[in-house]
């Protein structure tokens, strides 16, 4: 106690100075001399006069804010080990509700003024395509265009080449799915390896031929199983410029499902083993496959120092426009970029597919004549019943004519006289006799072509680096700069249709058992490269690697390409036939498992106090995993901890940057323990049962949760007692509400039970925070009451059921097409609720026949109380051509826009407008299922005081799934309902000038709809026939599947109302937090229990303090050394720095959180290692971006993403 009086005395001195020096330095600037004379220089303008004022106050205020920062980290040293870990110690409330007393500790929320500015910035001019106004302008009639059925007729005079020749670069290319209708391996035996094996002997045969490759994943398989011969003629083909290897990712990724950690980390993938084996960088992107595009991709790649992207998969209304506009090609920006510096040069293919007969000009039924594969005698022909001819002497001026008006005709709805013609298809070049006949008659072709100037056209093959390099010498830039005259696009091409109002947004959501283990698999790599980057750094200081197994680099490795290999476009998003999913699902789990190794490796070496005793021993692992999967399509079982008379520890491993506190829940078996810190200190816990069904304990298994006082990607370490602490072992109460079902409860003398046969009535749980009401007949939310409001949110809950057209097109794992609006979901008998209450978390679970809903109120300070814990278990295995949703209807009146995140990275405006008529009939889209996803629907109106007519004026609803599904809106998709994909745990918001809901989410998606603003997320699709996009299969193989969200309701402070039409949006920094917390999630390992009595365990600080709260670590990745299997000294840190909005209440939340004006000082970041190297990179570390130096200050603006080589010693 003395010391604790010592430290608030030493804290009050130390603000007092703080107070006393701000109060100088407005002194200062009302009489300082100096200053005064500097103002003189200043013209007498009163405008210049305050201007200058205005600037001395921002400084002051910068100096103010570095003062409160150093308050802040003097007071938190001082208070950190006075206490120990948090003694909240719950008491009961006469009305029958837990009080949890604040801590002891002071939490800070200090943002720099400087810092808000960006989501307020001005972002420069206006692009003059912005997808959002664009969708909104569009007519979408779906006209009839001739042969070009999507497009219109084109015409074009013989003379238009006459003073600059049209320029033709013939693409070779095979597009090679890593697993779809065959596995990865199975399509490698039997295709992908005859293809690369004869395009090194045929690109050989002549040095004119050319051809593109992208999937690295397969191309690292082949180069394993060829000789050194071969190897060599890979590098000169790559050298001389005959083969490119395009994007050079691990795979083509999806870009709605995917996050951008994964998008990332394929890159990496692919990038690093192309440069080690052929000494190769992608200059292009190549995009042919994806079911749309989101810009966080096109970021990624110029990040990478690509300057060129092509992409193809577009809805055919949004092409006929850019054609029709010239608008084919573009500069790809940002949309919070000012400067230009994320801008990429970016092609579109006009046409509707890209294969042979859509690629060489608008008639298919020509061009699939010049597809020579197709000719007489072969295993395909052309639809149109015109089949290809040989090119002779005979022929080849006709052939040649006919070819050219295709070429011409396509020229036309571009601005430059260089044209790209690609030249494949899925798997093609498998057999020498294709090779030949496309090569051949091509080359024919071109000849003739080539020796007629009369004609003005020069064609040749080439790469597609080829075709850019040649469309910016004729337009007189350097490659990636902007030629004159092309326009400036931002936005995203969500959502894809292909033709009529066939919308591919089902599979945002196919299959979401796989997508959530997907977002498994992911936090735990990023955990496992952490940890062992750290583990290795620490164990090389010290002198004992050589006892560390440093063999598990090769775990890591085979982790990096299985999650790399499943961000495919036919993997993340469900579309393979079900063997080949069942491949990916093994895979998955595989690396799952390894990945869990690493882990209790590098934790077991540093929570050991004395690291020389350290010793690995395979066979008796130290820890022990947090839980287990008996198979790949099993749900994880958690591991319960067995307790005796010998204490049993628990090692908690945190992986945010960010110090946490957080409710963690154990399996035991024994509702009699204590929980003690690792230094002995008592602490409070709540025991509750585990229920194996709605009505049903699970015997001689309990849980028992404690909040936990985390370090920042650190290691703690629990100590599990058998026995009882009456004061802090504090038993859950229940309440099961069965509805008239003649159910037997069990009963357990440690808690108390109380069972209602019939209770209608609503009920209310509440923490410090807030009181939600939930129904009593359903057990699902109503609404939400904030402690500082009187009046209440409505955030209502219902289940509803998407049928399927009665037409012959019909959903499947690609298409939404369902028969109208969706119906109420009606289960056989009512709900069996329970309703659990204690001092650290309460919750109702609803059991109904498809699905059971948890929805928890954690009692905590900071990130956990601020939001609802949602959670959903959902078994649709008896459904027909069923499509079950969870619908939250709020009174937040958006004024028809909400935003949605694109893969956990940005977040979009969305609208709602007049539909197509088209389109009247479908009920609405949903969008991709990510990792942070989010939607964000806000009140807009401009006061803080609501209107009885509106709602509470300035609220945001947050929704944050992990991954998430989520819709558009009732009334159609078109114009105005381009479903984004989102993606950070699924954030999406409707959200007001003053007020936002929030609501994240790990594995649906979630939709808004403008009618009092609605957001839905679906849960789970099964579909019975295939939808005629080439799977050949329906959705049939469904499992069961959990869902997780977060539901978050912010305010907006007054005077922080958001400005009409904006561009893009921001999260709040809760919102970002809250977003990690449902990502990263603290994992539990408890020490073996055959482990005999060792060194003392001690808690791992890794950071000498927490990162600014803007800031997210986004990987520390160790680098391959020239052995494959072991780490190189190098790791990769990659860091983001976030785009928040400072606009939202930032009161009492309870944690603590500063930002730096985006620097870091990395040289003091790790405690007990020194950088010893740092040098600025590209995303992907081929291209060094700065010398290294001796200062390791860096800084990042909001947004960017910037990777460092790295050596820690």
């Amino acid at each position: 106690m003395k010391l604790k009086k010592q430290v608030t005395v030493c804290g009050a001195a130390i603000f007092c100075v703080a107070v006393f020096s701000l109060y100088l330095m407005l002194d200062r600037v009302q009489h300082d001399p100096t200053r005064h004379q500097n103002g003189g220089n200043f013209p007498r303008s009163q405008i210049s006069v305050l201007q200058n004022r205005i600037e001395q106050l921002e400084q002051l205020l910068e100096e103010n804010h570095e003062i409160i920062s150093h308050i802040k980290d003097s007071v938190l040293e001082l208070t950190a080990n006075v206490e120990g870990p948090p003694a909240l110690l719950p008491y009961y409330m006469s009305n029958g509700s837990w009080v949890v007393p604040p801590e002891p500790r002071p939490s800070f929320f200090s943002i720099s003024p400087q810092d808000c500015q960006f989501a307020l910035g001005v972002r420069g001019q206006k692009p003059e395509l912005q997808m959002l106004t664009v969708s909104e302008e569009l007519p979408f009639d779906n006209v009839d265009g001739g042969v070009w059925k999507q497009g219109f007729d084109i015409s074009y005079s013989p003379h238009d080449w006459d003073t600059e020749d049209l320029q033709v670069f013939v693409v070779p290319h095979s597009h090679n799915d890593p697993g779809w209708l065959k596995t990865f391996d199975k399509y490698y035996t039997e295709q992908t390896q005859h293809i690369l094996n004869n395009m090194v002997s045929k690109l050989q045969e002549d040095p004119r031929r050319r051809f593109i490759w992208a999937e690295v994943s397969f191309f690292a398989k082949w180069w394993d199983n060829i000789n050194a011969q071969k190897r060599a003629a890979v590098r000169r083909l790559v050298g001389n410029g005959q083969l490119e290897i395009a994007t050079g990712g691990w795979v083509m990724p999806d870009e709605a499902n995917s996050h951008y950690f994964a998008l990332i980390d394929q890159l990496i993938e692919g990038h690093q083993w192309l440069e080690k084996n052929l000494g190769a960088t992608p200059r292009s992107g190549w995009a042919v496959d994806p079911f749309g595009y989101s810009p966080t991709m096109p970021y990624l790649l110029r990040r990478a120092n690509l300057t060129s992207m092509l992409i193809q998969r577009v809805h055919y209304a949004i092409k006929k426009h850019f054609a029709a506009t010239h608008s084919l090609e573009f500069m790809w920006r940002q949309t919070w970029d000012s400067d230009s510096s994320t801008d990429i040069f970016c092609h579109m293919m006009p046409f509707y597919s890209y294969d042979v007969p859509h690629t060489c000009g608008p008639d298919p039924k020509i061009c699939c004549q010049f597809d020579f594969k197709r000719l007489p005698g072969g295993r395909i022909n052309c639809p149109w019943k015109v089949p290809p001819r040989a090119i002779t002497e005979t022929n080849v001026a006709e052939r040649a004519g006919l070819l050219l008006d295709q070429y011409r005709k396509k020229s036309r709805l571009f601005r430059s006289n260089v044209l790209l013609v690609p030249l494949g298809d899925d798997f093609r070049y498998d057999k020498p006799q294709e090779w030949d006949a496309q090569f051949f008659n091509y080359q024919r072709l071109f000849d003739f072509l080539n020796s007629k100037p009369d004609l003005h056209v020069q064609a040749q093959f080439g790469t597609l680096s080829d075709y850019f390099d040649a469309l910016y010498k004729r337009t007189g830039v350097e490659p990636g700069a902007q030629p004159p005259g092309f326009p400036v696009l931002s936005g995203d091409f969500f959502s894809y249709a292909d033709r009529e109002d066939h919308y591919w947004t089902g599979y945002y959501t196919s299959r979401p058992f796989y997508k959530s283990l997907d977002r498994v698999l992911e936090a735990h790599l990023r955990g496992a490269e952490i940890l062992y980057s750290l583990a290795v750094a620490h164990a090389r200081r010290s002198g004992v690697a050589s006892q560390y197994p440093l063999s598990n680099f090769a775990l890591l490795t085979e982790a990096r390409r299985t999650l790399g290999l499943f961000q495919h476009h036919d993997a993340i998003t469900g579309t393979a036939k079900e063997a080949v999913v069942v491949d990916y699902g093994i895979r998955l789990l595989r690396s799952l498992v390894n990945l869990k190794q690493v882990i209790i490796n590098a934790a077991h070496y540093l929570v050991l106090g004395d690291k020389k005793s350290y010793r690995f021993d395979p066979e008796s692992p130290f820890l022990q995993m947090d839980d287990t999967r008996l198979n790949h399509d099993a749900l994880p079982e958690r591991t319960v901890i067995q307790l005796d008379s010998s204490p049993r520890y628990v090692v908690l491993f945190n992986p945010l940057e960010q110090e946490r506190l957080s409710v963690v829940s154990l399996l035991v078996s024994s509702p009699r323990v204590r929980v003690l810190t690792e230094e002995g200190q008592p602490l409070a816990v709540q025991v509750s049962a585990h229920w194996s069904s709605a009505t049903d304990m699970v015997p001689d298994v309990y849980q028992v949760s404690v909040p936990v006082r985390l370090p920042a990607l650190g290691l703690g370490v629990l100590q599990l007692q058998l026995g009882l602490d009456g004061p802090r072992t504090l038993p859950s109460s229940v309440r099961v509400y069965l509805h008239g079902r003649q159910l037997s409860v069990s009963r357990h003398e440690a808690f108390p039970l109380r069972v209602i046969d019939s209770g209608t009535s609503d009920f209310a749980l509440s923490n410090r925070y807030m009181q939600v009401w939930f129904s009593g007949l359903t057990g699902l939310l109503k609404s939400i009451r904030r402690v500082d409001e009187e009046q209440e949110q409505r955030v209502g809950m219902e289940f509803l059921i998407y049928g399927t057209r009665s037409s012959k097109d019909k959903s499947g794992a690609y298409l939404f097409l369902p028969d109208g609006e969706a119906k109420p979901y009606v289960p056989k008998d009512p709900p069996v609720l329970r309703i659990t209450e204690g001092p650290f978390f309460s919750e109702v679970v609803a059991y109904y026949e498809h699905v059971h809903q948890v929805v928890r109120l954690y009692n905590l300070p900071g990130v956990e109380g601020l939001s609802l814990d949602v959670s959903s278990l959902v078994d649709i295995r008896d459904c027909v051509n069923k499509e079950l949703a969870l619908r939250l209807h709020t009174d937040i009146d958006s004024q028809g826009t909400f935003f949605t995140d694109l893969n956990g990275f940005q977040v979009m405006p969305q609208a709602w407008g007049p539909r197509d008529p088209m389109e009247q009939n479908l009920d609405c889209v949903y969008c991709p299922h990510h990792r942070p996803w989010q939607v964000i629907c806000s009140d807009r109106a401009g006061g803080i005081g609501g209107k009885t007519d509106r709602g509470p004026n300035g609220a945001r609803i947050l929704l944050i799934c992990w991954p998430c599904p989520r819709r558009c809106s009732p009334g159609g998709i078109g114009r105005s309902c381009p479903c984004r994909p989102t993606s950070t745990p699924c954030r999406s918001w409707p959200a007001s000038r003053t007020h936002r809901a929030a609501s994240r989410c790990t594995l649906p998606r979630p939709w808004a709809s403008p009618a009092s603003m609605m957001l839905e997320v679906i849960l789970d699709r099964r579909l019975m026939q295939d939808d005629n996009r080439g799977l050949g299969q329906g959705l049939k193989d469904n499992k069961r599947t959990c869902n997780h969200f977060r539901l978050l309701l912010e305010r907006r402070t007054l005077g922080r109302e958001v400005q009409d039409g904006p561009s893009t949006s921001y999260p709040s920094l809760l919102s970002h937090l809250t977003s990690m917390y449902l990502n990263t999630p603290v994992l539990a390992l408890p020490v073996a229990k055959r482990q005999p009595p060792g060194p003392a365990l001690c808690s791992f600080r890794p950071l000498a303090s927490s990162l600014p709260c803007d800031f997210h670590l986004l990987n520390l990745r160790t680098l391959q050394a020239e052995d494959d299997s072991l780490p190189s000294a190098e790791t990769a840190l990659l860091l983001h720095r976030k785009g928040f909005d400072c606009g939202l209440e930032a009161k009492n939340l309870g944690f603590n959180c500063t930002t730096s004006q985006g620097k870091v000082a990395l040289g003091s970041l790790f405690r007990g290692l020194d950088v010893v190297f740092l040098q600025p990179t590209s995303l992907t570390l081929l291209y060094p971006l700065a010398s290294p130096s001796n200062s390791t200050d860096i800084y990042l603006e909001p947004m960017e993403i910037a990777t460092f080589r790295l050596r820690l010693g």
